[in-house]
């Protein structure tokens, strides 16, 4: 059953969409084309948006643009024509972040006991004392992990460019 609250045609005025990305089912990092499933409130499916945006996470939120179309293949899909992504602001979605794959040497196991253990504060950790993650690894793991971690972080600031 469709929603109702959803148009089922292209509309000529633009729309607004937003959500928490749960997937990133393609990413061009040449054009930043992606396609991504959102968790909208008040939808029992996750909504498809199509658009561009340069750099795009699970975990992060997303407030777009755009209109709704149905194509023959896909499905319903809002197609934005701006994207605006935001940081996780959730510890679930903090956690979906962190274990995404972005930083190497943080998988979901490592990422939940992260958050678990610093909760809101992890991005300010692995910044500014990254040598406190190793309260939550085991000693003869942490030399190596946190070497990762820290490598990953400034090769791509990750953390303090997501921030701003």
């Amino acid at each position: 059953m469709l929603n109702p609250r959803i148009p089922q045609e292209t509309t000529s005025e633009h729309e607004r969409l937003a959500g928490l990305v749960e997937r990133v089912t393609f990413h061009n990092a040449e054009n930043g084309f992606c396609v991504l499933r959102l968790k909208v409130k008040g939808e029992r499916e996750l909504v498809t948006l199509i658009g561009h945006t340069p750099m795009i996470s699970p975990g992060e939120y997303v407030s777009a643009s755009g209109n709704w179309a149905i194509d023959r293949e896909h499905g319903r899909q809002f197609r934005a024509l701006v994207v605006k992504v935001s940081p996780p602001n959730t510890l679930s979605g903090i956690e979906r972040y962190l274990g995404s794959g972005m930083v190497k040497g943080i998988g979901p196991v490592y990422a939940g006991r992260l958050v678990k253990a610093f909760g809101a504060e992890v991005f300010d950790i692995i910044d500014q004392m990254p040598e406190r993650l190793r309260e939550v690894t085991k000693p003869y793991v942490f030399l190596g992990l946190i070497a990762s971690v820290v490598l990953a972080h400034r090769s791509s600031n990750l953390f303090s460019m997501r921030l701003r």
